[in-house]
C-alpha cells in the first residue's frame, strides 16, 4: 500500500529548491535565497478606532514595539510585525501557535486574528546585491532609507500578491501565497542569476 503525503506536510519550493550556488557566480555570490519556514504567520485586523489597542495587543503578545502606521515595523530575528494596510498588520513567529496567544488579547470587540501559518511561504533574500534584485520585481524604492529596518510593504508581481519585510541591512523577506509560492520562487531565482545566488 502506498502512503499519501499530506499537501500541507511537503513544503511548497521542495520540489524546486536546488541547494548550491548558481547564476553567474564566478566573481562571488551576491545574493542568499532560502525558504525561511516560520511557525506562524498571522494577519491581524483592527475594528475602526481599535487600532491602538490592537498595537497595544502585539506589543504584549510579541513584546515587539510597533509605531503607528503602514509599513510601519519591527523584527527582533524571532518575531516580527508589521502594517500592511491601515490597521492591518502580519505578525510572524519562528514557533507555532501564536494564534492561541492572542486569543484572550485581541477580543472580538477590538478586531480580528487569522492564522495563515498554512497559507503563505516565507522567502529570505539576503546579501550586497538584494534591493537590487528585488527592484527588479516590484515598483518599490528598496533603499534603507526609503525602507528602513522593520518597515514593511504590500504589493504585486505580476499577479503574485507579495508582503515584504525588511529584517536587515541587506535581507528582505517575502511572504507570498502558498499556490504561487513555486512560481514566485522561479521568478526570484531567474531575476538574480546575474549577479550569483546561492540557495540555502
Amino acid at each position: 500500500m502506498v502512503e499519501r503525503q499530506s499537501p500541507i506536510e511537503l513544503a511548497p519550493l521542495e520540489p524546486e529548491l536546488r541547494i548550491g550556488s548558481h547564476g553567474d557566480f564566478e566573481h562571488g555570490i551576491d545574493v542568499i535565497l532560502s525558504e525561511t519556514r516560520p511557525g506562524s504567520i498571522l494577519q491581524l485586523a483592527a475594528w475602526p478606532g481599535q487600532e491602538k489597542k490592537l498595537i497595544s495587543g502585539i506589543r504584549t503578545v510579541t513584546g515587539l514595539a510597533l509605531p503607528d502606521g503602514a509599513g510601519a515595523g519591527s523584527t527582533d530575528g524571532v518575531r516580527s510585525v508589521f502594517g500592511f494596510a491601515p490597521g492591518k498588520f502580519t505578525v510572524v513567529d519562528e514557533a507555532e501557535g501564536l494564534a492561541s496567544a492572542f486569543a484572550n488579547v485581541v477580543t472580538p470587540d477590538i478586531g480580528t486574528v487569522t492564522d495563515l501559518s498554512h497559507g503563505r511561504t516565507a522567502i529570505r533574500i539576503a546579501g550586497p546585491k538584494a534591493e537590487w534584485v528585488l527592484a527588479k520585481l516590484f515598483a518599490i524604492d528598496f533603499a534603507l532609507p526609503a525602507f528602513p529596518v522593520g518597515a514593511g510593504r504590500s504589493t504585486m508581481h505580476h499577479d503574485v500578491f507579495a508582503q515584504i519585510q525588511r529584517t536587515g541591512a541587506d535581507q528582505f523577506d517575502v511572504y507570498v501565497f502558498r499556490s504561487f509560492a513555486r512560481s514566485f520562487w522561479k521568478a526570484l531565482c531567474h531575476a538574480s542569476e546575474e549577479v550569483g545566488y546561492e540557495v540555502q
